[in-house]
């Protein structure tokens, strides 16, 4: 089982409050969101793993059970070209949970017109795989997100 922990302090708000289709109708696969405070931080690793996809607005750790966690720094925030962001590590590092991936600013992406909601989703995964979902509260970078058999 792999425990994935959130990678921001924020409002847990599940994946069905996303403004994106994409990611409300669970099609990358399930998980939650979290509505990030709005001041300079670092999205840090959901699970101990590779990064096996880096971009400055998502990353993808693959666990050593194979699981594949996204974390989508806000919405359509592709569009930001990297502006705002800075990589902190490189694509096929290996990262312990906690360690700082991304340094970033939601009140910016914000501020661009871009939502900073967070996806967290288990790529590759049926919802009956997750357990203890969390889509409501505040959660601290590091609190227990869900479960995943």
């Amino acid at each position: 089982m792999t425990t994935v922990t959130s990678p921001l302090a924020g409002l847990a708000i599940g994946l069905a409050a996303v403004p994106d289709p994409v990611f409300s109708g669970a099609m990358v696969g399930p998980g939650t969101a979290i509505d990030p405070v709005r001041e300079p931080s670092e999205a840090v690793a959901p699970v101990d793993g590779v990064i096996v996809s880096l971009h400055p607005h998502a990353f993808v750790v693959v666990d050593a059970n194979g699981h594949g966690v996204l974390t989508h720094l806000g919405i359509d925030t592709v569009q930001l070209n990297g502006e705002g962001f800075e990589l902190l590590v490189n694509k096929g590092d290996t990262v312990t949970r906690g360690q700082s991936i991304v340094r970033w600013n939601p009140a910016t992406v914000e501020a661009a017109g871009k939502s900073p909601v967070c996806p967290v989703v288990a790529l590759e995964a049926n919802a009956e795989s997750l357990a203890d979902l969390r889509d409501s509260g505040d959660v601290k970078a590091g609190d227990s997100l869900f479960s995943w058999n």
